[in-house]
């Protein structure tokens, strides 16, 4: 089983890069998603939730803007909910890296934003970074989630700049094409090299 990590900022090309894995047959998981899938069904998360932050459990669901408000205002709260669901959400990976393997799944995509801060990525064979040039994802953002470019401009500054994904990945591919599909097929034959055994890929 090879396990590929993808990282890198909004707007830079993740999911290009995630449908290209998926073309060439791998599973891919996107922490993410899953977190919001484990706070709707996963009852130890939400007990656990719902026990450190008084106030954010009603009726067996989970406030998510009552959460927002409490950890958004407070590094310290911020970094115990990172822990808490971190544990959680790393379990579910696993489990379903290990369901994929049974079923003879050979190579598996884990799409995290703090792959890196949370210490996944050392649990995979190698760690690729997506960046692209700020225009590209500004634009990218804007007409993807119908902001404005300020708007755009808060959020691609409140994450880490490329030159964290540059020194902690293994490879770093750079979404600077003029179509997603034209980045897609570069991430493919870059994958391909590495799913079909040579790790010098790039």
């Amino acid at each position: 089983m090879r396990i590929i990590g993808i990282t890198g900022g909004t707007g830079a090309g993740k999911t290009s890069a995630l449908r290209a894995l998926e073309t060439l047959g791998a599973l891919v998981l996107d922490c993410d998603a899953i977190y919001h899938e484990l706070l709707s069904d996963n009852a130890g998360l939400k007990s656990e939730l719902g026990a450190r932050f008084i106030g954010v459990l009603h009726d067996g669901m989970i406030d998510r803007k009552a959460l927002g408000a409490i950890v958004f205002g407070d590094p310290d709260a911020l970094l115990e909910l990172n822990a808490i669901t971190h544990k959680y959400v790393s379990a579910e990976i696993d489990k379903r890296i290990q369901d994929w393997q049974e079923k003879g799944g050979t190579v598996a995509a884990i799409d995290a934003i703090a792959l890196i801060e949370s210490g996944r990525a050392k649990k995979c064979d190698i760690v690729v970074g997506i960046t692209a040039p700020p225009e590209a994802r500004l634009s990218r953002i804007m007409q993807r989630d119908g902001i404005t470019r300020e708007q755009a401009e808060m959020r691609i500054n409140a994450q880490k700049p490329d030159a964290f994904f540059t020194e902690n990945c293994d490879f770093v591919l750079e979404g600077n094409y003029d179509t997603s599909a034209e980045f897609e097929e570069a991430c493919k034959e870059f994958f391909a090299r590495f799913i079909g055994g040579k790790d010098n890929a790039g």
